[in-house]
C-alpha cells in the first residue's frame, strides 16, 4: 500500500463479482463505461474533495481493486499530505503523516514522474503494507502539463490483474483526474480573486478604511436593520480642521499621511466591530455605529476628537503644526428622529457645519428637538457634546 494521509475512514463499496466472467469484448465495454464515467464525474464543478471521493468510488465499486485512492501533494511537491479512497479492505497504517516523497511506492512515481507496476508487492522494496490481502498495485501520476500534482494508486488482490488495457485506462483517467484539479485550482484562484478585487472595489486605497460606495451599501443595510429591529443607528462625520491649505502647504505626501493618520485614530476610536468607518470625500471621514444611541456616540465623538489632538507627529508636515484637530457631527436614531438613511446624514452634516462654525475642533450633536416658527418640525436642532453628554 502507499503512503497515506487519511481523510477519514474508507468507504465500503461493492466489489465486482463479474469481472472474471467477462470475456475481453465484455471487459472493454466495462472499461470505455468506466472511462465515460469518470470524465462526467471530473466535469462535475463541485469540490475537489467530493470529486475525488466519487471518482474512487467508483473505481472500487466497477473494478476488482481493494484499493483505489487519488494521494495529493503539497504545495511544495515535497509530501503527500490528503489522499482520499475508498475499497473494500482494511488499512493498517503507520502515524506520522504526511509522508515524505523519498519513501514508498507513490513515492517513487513522483521521484521517477512514470507509472509504477508492481506485479508481486511482496517483493517490492518500496511497498508500503496496509492489507496482507493485496498481491499488485499500480500508480500513476496524477499530471497536468508540467505539474505533478499527485498520484493514482490502485491495488487489487489479483495478481494479474493490471493488463496492459486496464493500465492504459488509468493511465487515461489520472490524465482526467489531473484535469479536474487544475479546474478546481482555477476556480479557486478565482474566487481569490474575485474576493480581492470586491475588497479592493470597497476599500479606500490611501487609508485603508471602506470607501464611499461601501459606505452607502452599509449605511442602506444598517438602516433597514435599525428599522427591523428598532435599536438605535448612530452616525458620526468627521473632517480634518484646515486640511486644504495644509495640504497646499506641505505637499500631497505629508498630507496624505495626515489622512492615514486620522483614519486610523478612526478605526480605534470605533466602539464595536460591526461598525463601518470609511473615508467618505477629500478629508471627511464617517463612522457608522449600529445599535449606539446619541449619548454613547457622542462620546465615541469626543474620545475620536481628543485622541487626534493629542497625537503628536514625529516628523511634523509643518514645522508650526505638530498636531491635526478634526471636527464631529453626530446624529442618532431614535433620538435624531430622522425618518430616513439620507436624513440621517443630513443631520449629522448641519452637526458637523455647527461644530466648525463654533471655533473647529469639537463636537456637535443633533437631538431633533428644534421646531420651526409655524410649529411644525424643524429639520433638527444642534446643541454641543457637553450638554447632551451632561
Amino acid at each position: 500500500m502507499a503512503e497515506r494521509t487519511i481523510r477519514g475512514e474508507a468507504r465500503p463499496t461493492v466489489p465486482s463479482t463479474t469481472w472474471l466472467e467477462h470475456d475481453d469484448g465484455s471487459r472493454r465495454l466495462v472499461l470505455a463505461g468506466l472511462l465515460a464515467e469518470v470524465s462526467s464525474q471530473a466535469l462535475q464543478g463541485d469540490s475537489l474533495g467530493d470529486t475525488l471521493q466519487r471518482i474512487t468510488d467508483c473505481l472500487a465499486r466497477e473494478l476488482p481493486v481493494a484499493i483505489a485512492s487519488i494521494i495529493l501533494l503539497d504545495e511544495a511537491g515535497t509530501h503527500f499530505s490528503k489522499e482520499v479512497w475508498s475499497g473494500e479492505l482494511n488499512l493498517e497504517l503507520p502515524s506520522g503523516l504526511p509522508w515524505p516523497i523519498e519513501i514508498g511506492a507513490a513515492g517513487r512515481v513522483v521521484r521517477t514522474g512514470q507509472p509504477q507496476l508492481i506485479s508481486d508487492v511482496s517483493a517490492d522494496p518500496d511497498y508500503v503494507a496496509g492489507n496482507e490481502a493485496v498481491r499488485s498495485e499500480y500508480l500513476v501520476p496524477i499530471r497536468h502539463r508540467e505539474r505533478l500534482h499527485g498520484v493514482l494508486n490502485l491495488e487489487s488482490t489479483q495478481a494479474d490483474f493490471f493488463s496492459a488495457e486496464v493500465r492504459a485506462v488509468f493511465d487515461a483517467i489520472a490524465a482526467q483526474i489531473a484535469g479536474a484539479i487544475h479546474l478546481a485550482r482555477i476556480v479557486h484562484e478565482l474566487e481569490q480573486a474575485n474576493r480581492r478585487l470586491r475588497q479592493l472595489s470597497l476599500s479606500d486605497g490611501l487609508t485603508g478604511v471602506a470607501n464611499r460606495r461601501c459606505f452607502d451599501a452599509q449605511l442602506a443595510e444598517e438602516w433597514q436593520r435599525h428599522l427591523a429591529r428598532g435599536q438605535p443607528l448612530a452616525l458620526l462625520l468627521v473632517d480634518v480642521d484646515g486640511f486644504k491649505p495644509l495640504n497646499d502647504a506641505a505637499g500631497h505626501l505629508r498630507g496624505d499621511e495626515c489622512l492615514r493618520e486620522v483614519a486610523r485614530q478612526c478605526v480605534a476610536a470605533a466602539p464595536q466591530p460591526e461598525a463601518t468607518v470609511a473615508r467618505i470625500g477629500g478629508d471627511e471621514f464617517a463612522l457608522l455605529l449600529p445599535a449606539c444611541d446619541l449619548g454613547a456616540a457622542l462620546a465615541c465623538a469626543e474620545r475620536l476628537r481628543g485622541a487626534v489632538a493629542a497625537n503628536v507627529f514625529a516628523q511634523p508636515p509643518l514645522p508650526q503644526l505638530t498636531r491635526l484637530s478634526v471636527s464631529i457631527g453626530v446624529a442618532a436614531n431614535p433620538t435624531t428622529r430622522a425618518e430616513s438613511a439620507q436624513a440621517l446624514v443630513e443631520a449629522a452634516d448641519r452637526a458637523l457645519y455647527m461644530a466648525k462654525a463654533a471655533g473647529r475642533n469639537c463636537v456637535r450633536g443633533c437631538d431633533g428637538s428644534g421646531r420651526d416658527a409655524a410649529g411644525s418640525k424643524s429639520a433638527t436642532a444642534c446643541c454641543n457634546a457637553s450638554s447632551l453628554l451632561g
